[in-house]
């Protein structure tokens, strides 16, 4: 499909068309019957493994979940997904083994053209509208902790186990190993073994 080929090459491409339409659709679908579904009903991996195709081993989503595709979302083994998620996967969002995803995060790959006359609406000649929007991908790399209220936008690789604080808006790259906070994101220090829980007993 050319335009799918354009989304997760971002560049910019027609969102509107029937393909694009009815697998979004359907991955809405899916997500909204997630979280109707109890917890341990089996039903609850069918549901899964029809969103994410790649059917990840360890996965747990939480629900509820909003997801435009699931098909160019990648996860690793043991990640964990916390209520009311939200990944909009015009590009790839890979997020890998052994990450916590707080409540009320935020992956957002989708780009807008910030000349309104280039953003808004346009009409073909049958007269049915489309607008043109391109997409930048993400990754979140190994054994991260995203807390609540996280939002990690396009074109954002955040290092692995590193630590993103609450509210948090990830603009920009993240290395390995930080603990970083912040609207933006920016890091606050490395993580080093001074942090273990093991050293802070009286704390536990």
């Amino acid at each position: 499909m050319e335009e799918e080929k354009k989304m997760l090459a971002g560049k910019l491409y027609d969102a509107t068309i029937p393909e694009l339409d009815a697998r979004r659709v359907t991955a809405h679908a899916l997500c909204q019957e997630l979280g109707q579904t109890p917890e341990k009903s089996p039903r609850r991996q069918e549901i899964q493994d029809a969103l994410f195709p790649d059917k990840p081993q360890g996965l747990f989503v939480q629900g509820p979940a909003f997801v435009d595709y699931g098909t160019h979302t990648h996860f690793g083994k043991d990640v964990y997904l916390n209520a009311n998620l939200t990944i909009l996967d015009t590009c790839d969002v890979v997020i890998g083994d052994n990450c916590m995803i707080g409540p009320n995060a935020s992956f957002v790959t989708p780009m807008h053209p910030l000349l309104s006359r280039e953003r808004n609406l346009k009409t073909r000649p049958d007269g049915s509208q489309y607008d043109q929007e391109y997409g930048k991908p993400l990754t979140v790399e190994a054994n991260c902790w995203l807390a609540s209220n996280v939002t990690v936008t396009g074109g954002v690789t955040i290092g692995h186990d590193s630590v993103i604080g609450a509210g948090s808006v990830v603009t920009r790259n993240i290395p390995a190993n930080s603990l970083a906070v912040g609207n933006p994101c920016r890091v606050i220090r490395t993580i080093t073994e001074e942090d273990s829980v093991e050293l802070k007993k009286e704390l536990y």
